[in-house]
């Protein structure tokens, strides 16, 4: 109590108090196998009494209530050593410990359900009810109806099958170390066997523990170590089918329709890495609205309006990597990815997708890009600076044609290796036929394919190995004890500045240009910077807050708007979008539903980060990572 700050003061009665005005609350067992057992009773009793603790029922202080009143109980495992030591007391504080010890309850819910504590553990559907069932259980716990070589029950794992949203602490089963499972952590480190007396600090979830100062009592049964969460926390069908409705902390509710978890699950059961590793799925990129401008589809003055018009005065214009989205979840060595992730294999860590599958095909090759980016964090010395030995990485992965080979080879290619060899024939035909006007169209057609190509070869180049790769860090999404999407985008890149000088080669550094909005003439200059290098062949730049997650009268401002150049939405668009009769149709786009899908998305990846940062368990973690994934089928136009 004293290394928790408390001051005790008196002995009859005890006067305790804190500085902070925090209070205790024991999780029950307070008698039997220690030495001083009437005096552990007045203090809880006295400290109770004035308000400062609360206590709950143990399985040993039931027994021992019930010998005090005369009724015939087993006298065994420390039982007799606390009855000698009343028999000293006092008949009326024999009755006092009688009225507490009946007076107890079998759990206490506090922080408005956020938080549950009980003896033995507390089933979600128990909190907050009363019955002689939920007593028994909050005492006892939950056996499986065997005995163990030992002679002692066996206990079932209930905290294994929590779902719950309530912490739930608890003790009654000693455990060498606490080892949160499932939002609920088991505080008996069994002192009175010599191991520990271990406090739970709520709301900060840290430890305080002091040493026994000798072994009380030997155990029957060897404490055992308990089962590590992530070898338990199996991920179960129900967490994620059918309709659902995900709580998140920027976007309140989010809704998961049934037919899109179906397809959801069809990807993630098939497809994706192992669970353990998707920690995270980014979401889909807001697109700015459709330009007034008249030969323009897309242009910075409608990303910056939408930012003035949410009341944001500076963003951050980020160039957009033309590559294949990616995340990278890497460990300082191998024992870091077992001790975080619970992966027993020799690997690095993972390089996924935006839908939660391998980027690379062949895992040698994945796991030395992986080993690369891991010497750069060294080499820049960033394992030591952010105090991690871990990290997870947004990131665009270059060659283009690297993953988009097969859509090259069969969409693009053909397209504009027979638009180039039929145009100018078709415009050298018709002109000798004298039909000029006819003529000039196919001109301009050929010479809209052939920027067309233009556009994207731009992004391809061969790859042999690993040295034909790049890699264009964007975001440092997470790293131990640190959620790094509360930071601002200059800390983002500032770390990533200083992975890229440590190896150029590899990894792309980001032009970017701070902007602002009050400023007519930095508003001007940056939209012809995009101009000019969108003409030079950058894909485009993304508008963002200048702080990472921003939100305001409205709630939550689009983390991110992307503006890409006129030449790059050939790729998207076609060959001919340019064309005054197609852009004016395109024109008549409504990019709401993407820029309300990108919102909740994100919302869903900043709660699945966030979670996995506080540690809680998998299936919390894959909750709104499975969430991401469901909304993306929903229907949108993907050339948005």
């Amino acid at each position: 109590m004293e290394k928790l700050g408390y001051v005790i003061e008196g002995r009859a009665p005890y006067r305790v108090s804190h500085p902070d005005g925090r209070k205790l609350i024991f999780v029950g067992d307070l008698v039997d196998r220690g030495p001083k057992t009437p005096e552990v009773l007045r203090i809880v009793m006295d400290m109770c009494k004035s308000g400062i603790a609360f206590c709950v029922a143990g399985n040993h202080d039931e027994k021992l209530k019930k010998a005090l009143q005369g009724r015939d109980v087993k006298v065994n495992h420390g039982l007799a050593e606390s009855l000698e030591q009343m028999s000293h007391e006092s008949g009326e504080f024999k009755r006092d410990v009688m009225d507490f010890l009946e007076g107890l309850i079998s759990h206490y819910v506090f922080d408005g359900g956020k938080l549950a504590v009980s003896h033995a553990g507390l089933k979600e559907h128990y909190i907050g009810r009363g019955s002689p069932r939920i007593r028994s259980f909050c005492m006892f716990g939950e056996t499986t109806g065997e005995t163990d070589e030992f002679g002692l029950p066996v206990r079932y794992n209930w905290a294994q099958d929590y779902r719950g949203a309530t912490t739930l602490v608890y003790g009654h089963t000693p455990v060498p170390e606490p080892e949160w499972l499932n939002r609920t952590i088991n505080i008996d480190t069994g002192c009175v066997f010599g191991g520990k007396l271990t406090a739970l600090r709520y709301p900060e979830n840290e430890f305080v523990a002091v040493d026994a100062l000798r072994v009380y009592c030997e155990p029957v049964r060897p404490i055992a170590a308990p089962v590590l969460a992530r070898d338990t926390d199996m991920l179960d069908l129900d967490d994620v089918t059918g309709k659902r409705v995900v709580s998140t902390e920027l976007f309140k509710n989010i809704t998961i329709r049934d037919e899109n978890a179906m397809a959801a699950l069809e990807v993630m059961s098939r497809f994706a890495i192992d669970p353990r590793l998707l920690i995270y799925l980014p979401p889909t990129m807001a697109p700015c609205e459709t330009s007034k401008l008249d030969d323009w589809l897309e242009h910075p003055v409608e990303a910056f309006g939408y930012f003035q018009k949410a009341g944001v005065t500076s963003v951050i214009a980020q160039e957009k990597h033309m590559g294949s989205r990616a995340i990278v979840v890497l460990g300082r060595n191998q024992e870091a990815v077992k001790r975080r992730f619970g992966i027993n294999e020799d690997v690095h860590g993972a390089v996924y997708t935006r839908t939660g599958r391998a980027f690379f095909n062949d895992k040698a090759l994945e796991q030395a890009f992986l080993a690369r980016v891991g010497q750069s964090m060294t080499t820049a010395g960033l394992w030591d600076e952010l105090k991690t030995d871990w990290i997870c990485l947004d990131s665009e992965i270059m060659p283009w044609s690297a993953k988009a080979l097969a859509l090259l080879e069969q969409q693009y290619a053909p397209v504009g290796a027979a638009a180039n060899h039929a145009l100018p024939i078709a415009a050298e035909l018709l002109a000798k036929a004298g039909q000029s006007e006819l003529a000039a169209k196919m001109t301009a057609r050929a010479e809209m394919t052939h920027a067309y190509r233009d556009a994207y070869r731009r992004y391809c180049w061969d790859v042999q190995g690993l040295d034909d790769y790049k890699i264009a860090p964007f975001h440092v999404l997470a790293h131990e004890g640190s959620f790094n999407m509360d930071k601002d985008h200059l800390w983002h890149l500032d770390v990533i500045d200083q992975l890229s000088a440590s190896d150029p080669d590899f990894v792309k550094a980001t032009q970017r240009r701070i902007i602002d909005l009050t400023d007519d003439g930095q508003v001007t200059a940056a939209a012809q910077w995009w101009e000019i290098e969108t003409a030079n062949g950058m894909e485009g730049m993304v508008v963002k807050p200048l702080g990472f997650t921003v939100k305001g009268d409205k709630g939550l401002i689009q983390p991110g708007i992307k503006c890409r150049g006129r030449e790059y939405l050939r790729i998207i668009y076609g060959a001919e979008y340019t064309a005054p009769e197609h852009l004016v149709r395109l024109k008549a786009r409504n990019v709401g539903g993407k820029r309300s899908l990108a919102q909740r998305e994100f919302a869903l990846g900043h709660e699945a980060l966030k979670r996995f940062v506080a540690k809680e368990p998998l299936y919390r973690v894959h909750e709104a990572v499975f969430g991401v994934l469901a909304l993306e089928s929903e229907p949108v136009d993907p050339r948005l």
